[in-house]
């Protein structure tokens, strides 16, 4: 008889569920009034997110931790497959096309998980010391974050490429790195942004000079407008006139949090973010109880960053804060690479809680009685 061992369930984190199905049954809701037609398309990327994340809960990723480099580098050669023989979009070459399948996959939405793992992978092996990381250390652990950094934003796209980079460095700060390499990298980076600028590309450059102009783009515009428009308590689906006669760009996926407002106001959009927030608390809360446990701590720490960043990244775009550089609102935003990719993370995550005490615990057992 083959039945699954509850046990494993001791130190699952249940109150997870309670604060991303929230996002994603409200975001749902929206899609399906915007495009019913993409609410469909939505519906299947839920399902294979929710299959990805079963199946990475359920791998055996602390017996096959020797294996993270492997995958990595992995996903470090499907970026440069991307400059190869990437298919490009909207003026960028950021996917790879699926052998005999009108499907593509975005690279870097792929190495997201990679990079985390790797990041925390090395801090196992490498604990930083009292005093926090030394010059050594710092410089190859940077190697493992600069990379992908240089290959994504080739591509280009500067929006992923510096979550990538910041949320690796925010998660080095926190582990603890000497304070005198902070200081030597602020005054460096001061030093060198204008040579930094000149080597973006002319649409990166103009999105930058869009955001320092008085006036913001149309996108930004728009968006402003159907914010304004929300008041505190929104309007209905009929007046929400923004989104439904087009004149807010990509309302379901880049603008979506603007679309929010627009329909459920201020207070619908501080629910929104009041979750965001209560889900990353509570991803740093268990974080902290980890103590030793530095392939956890890193893991944990640098998702909570990730999802930070994005929520963070997002909404600045919307209300004109920071250009508009593509990046969706977690578990909200229509798209299937974000929300798979996300749904991964956590499978993750919530494997290394439930097998944080016995790598070798077997989640179905088998009686042959």
């Amino acid at each position: 008889m083959i039945r699954l061992d509850g046990k494993i369930f001791t130190h699952f984190d249940f109150i997870l569920p309670f604060l991303v199905f929230p996002i994603i049954a409200f975001s749902f809701l929206l899609i399906n009034e915007a495009n019913e037609i993409l609410s469909h398309k939505q519906i299947l990327y839920i399902i294979v997110g929710f299959f990805a994340f079963f199946i990475f809960f359920l791998l055996p990723i602390r017996k096959f931790l020797w294996l993270i480099p492997f995958f990595y580098w992995f996903c470090i050669l499907l970026l440069l497959l991307v400059d190869l023989i990437g298919t490009t979009k909207l003026g960028a070459q950021r996917w790879l096309e699926i052998p005999f399948t009108p499907f593509t996959i975005q690279s870097s939405e792929i190495f997201k998980p990679a990079f985390l793992l790797m990041l925390a992978y090395q801090i196992k092996l490498n604990p930083p010391p009292k005093e926090g990381y030394g010059l050594k250390m710092f410089i190859k652990l940077s190697f493992f974050i600069l990379l992908p950094f240089v290959l994504i934003k080739s591509e280009p796209d500067l929006g992923s490429a510096l979550i990538i980079l910041i949320v690796g460095y925010a998660t080095l700060f926190l582990i603890g790195v000497n304070y005198k390499i902070w200081l030597g990298i602020f005054i460096s980076l001061a030093i060198a942004l204008p040579v930094i600028y000149e080597s973006l590309h002319s649409y990166q450059k103009k999105r930058i000079n869009d955001f320092l102009s008085k006036e913001p783009s149309y996108q930004v515009k728009q968006s402003i407008i159907a914010i304004g428009s929300g008041g505190l308590n929104g309007k209905s689906k009929t007046q929400a006139t923004q989104t439904h006669f087009k004149f807010l760009p990509i309302s379901t996926s880049d603008f979506i949090f603007a679309y929010t407002i627009e329909r459920y106001g201020f207070f619908g959009a501080c629910a929104l973010l009041f979750t965001y927030l209560l889900l990353i608390m509570h991803l740093l809360s268990i974080n902290q109880k980890l103590k030793k446990d530095f392939f956890s701590r890193t893991f944990i720490c640098a998702l909570a960053f990730l999802i930070f960043i994005y929520v963070g990244v997002n909404v600045s775009m919307t209300i004109g804060f920071a250009p508009v550089v593509g990046v969706p609102l977690p578990f909200f935003s229509y798209g299937g690479s974000s929300f798979v990719t996300f749904m991964v993370l956590f499978g993750i995550y919530e494997n290394l809680l439930a097998f944080r005490f016995d790598p070798n615990y077997k989640l179905i057992r088998i009686n042959f009685n």
